[in-house]
């Protein structure tokens, strides 16, 4: 955390990454903490939704979200866009309230029982390995690595769950097994039009490209270290805590936007009867995304208008975020913008005399 030079410096409760900046065990147990609200959500809101889902009106009509990605997945035993087996549903659903405990779990045993530092456990330990500081390159990329990977393993699982189990095609109106399509060529031709995508196929095979990608990237983090001396040209006097925040606000602004966008146009990945139909971009102002469904009744929206909206609002506040942490890496200290409009003021007051 940006400090201004005040090694004494104190945050308020509110501030809650400033409990975690020197502390990696306090820093694992936030992230596992995290992950059960996270899972707890998703299956609290599915259970909320299969309580409330009406199989006799349009999936996309009816304010869902995690239903219409259920069924995307093939789950539900979809039938023209309409689940009629909702058992699978409601197994999934119990399945995260179930890991959100064992998360919550773990995160307080990490907040309450292990270290707040993972420093404090001796040399060779496992936990030790992955204690870090904010400015070592070598430790922050070796956690890197894992990451990579496990994001890697994802892929690999969403791939294979097409291949073996199959998800929804709106186009044949079946859930159907997907082979990946792993031409480099259409991947890299895919980079600047990734929102027309209109084959299952294609959709696969970059998902089979990235879990190649990832893991290899995540072997690489774990295997090598700065080469050299790490100078201000490699970011030292830039990597802190803080420079790491805004690169992340970054990256999952960037999703956000591009998911928003996807929703709002894309038919092949957001079915129009599990989503509803697609979207037409207004200015007022700001821009917004607007159903383009005449038979809505009210103030109803489709699943895919708060979606796509969502996402938008979210992706441009997590760009805000990124820029202010980014500038506070860099030292710049924002309270100078507040002493110069008072400094203004004073200016007019001395001129008005």
């Amino acid at each position: 955390m940006q400090t201004y030079g005040n090694p004494n410096v104190t945050y308020d409760w509110y501030a809650g990454n400033s409990g975690v900046t020197n502390r990696s065990g306090k820093f694992i147990a936030a992230h596992a903490a995290h992950a059960g609200l996270m899972m707890f959500w998703a299956g609290a809101f599915t259970l909320f939704e299969l309580a409330r889902y009406d199989p006799s009106l349009p999936m996309g009509n009816q304010s869902l979200i995690c239903l219409p990605h259920l069924a995307g997945l093939g789950i539900g035993g979809i039938e023209n866009g309409v689940i009629t087996e909702p058992y699978g549903c409601t197994v999934i659903a119990v399945l995260h309230l179930i890991f959100s405990g064992v998360l919550g779990a773990g995160g307080l045993l990490h907040s309450m029982k292990y270290e707040g530092d993972l420093g404090a456990y001796p040399e060779g330990s496992r936990p030790k390995k992955f204690d870090f500081e904010w400015d070592d390159p070598n430790r922050l990329t070796f956690i890197l690595g894992h990451h990579l990977i496990f994001l890697g393993l994802g892929n690999i699982q969403f791939v294979e769950w097409a291949r073996i189990h199959g998800i929804w095609d709106s186009a044949q109106g079946v859930t159907r097994t997907v082979q990946y399509n792993l031409d480099f060529g259409m991947i890299w031709n895919h980079q600047a039009d990734f929102l027309s995508i209109n084959s299952l196929e294609d959709v696969m095979g970059g998902h089979a490209f990235l879990a190649f990608f990832t893991i290899i990237g995540g072997v690489f983090h774990i295997a090598t270290k700065q080469f050299g001396e790490y100078t201000e040209f490699k970011g030292k006097g830039l990597l802190s805590a803080e420079a790491v925040l805004s690169y992340s606000l970054a990256g999952i602004g960037y999703m956000a936007f591009v998911a928003a966008f996807w929703c709002s146009t894309n038919t092949t990945i957001y079915p129009t009867e599990l989503y509803g139909d697609v979207l037409k971009l207004q200015f007022d102002f700001a821009p917004y995304f607007i159903d383009t469904d005449s038979s809505l009744v009210g103030d109803a929206h489709t699943a895919r208008a708060w979606l796509s909206n969502v996402h938008f609002y979210l992706g441009f506040f997590f760009v805000q975020g990124h820029l202010w942490h980014a500038l506070r890496a860099m030292g710049f200290d924002f309270k100078r913008v507040g002493k110069a409009f008072e400094n203004m003021e004073s200016a007019k007051i001395t001129a008005g005399k």
